[in-house]
């Protein structure tokens, strides 16, 4: 089992960077496929990245992007910190939402692991234009 923390939101304007991060306060992070999501108000839940156990070679890729986000996020681990992270870079308003990171033990390829086991509590990024 994995107890899982956001932090780094925060209010950025539009072209700006920010770092959310991903900690497991109790579990081993690299043990477990781990995702970011994001919900915005009146939206649907919408996965945005994802990347793979760590160690474990994939036959679709160790990471998944959604096409929305692709080429201005990056999601990497840092297991010494028991941490995943997504920086999100060139943001704009439609990046404005409550990111959560979830993580599960299931071997998915990457572009069809839509279900996971274990949730964080959600940090809030918003984006001014």
């Amino acid at each position: 089992q994995v107890q899982l923390v956001e932090s780094g939101g925060g209010l950025v304007q539009a072209g700006d960077s920010l770092r959310i991060s991903c900690t497991a306060s109790a579990g081993t992070l690299s043990s477990y496929v781990v995702a970011w999501f994001r919900q915005a108000p009146g939206k649907e839940r919408e996965r945005v990245a994802a990347i793979s156990m760590s160690g474990v070679t994939m036959i679709h890729g160790s990471t998944y992007y959604a096409e929305s986000v692709k080429g201005r996020f990056t999601v990497s681990r840092d297991n010494a910190a028991n941490s995943v992270y997504l920086q999100m870079n060139s943001l704009n308003s439609e990046d404005t939402a409550i990111y959560y990171c979830a993580a599960d033990s299931r071997r998915i390829p990457l572009p069809w692991k839509t279900q996971y086991e274990f949730w964080g509590q959600g940090t809030q990024v918003t984006v001014s234009s």
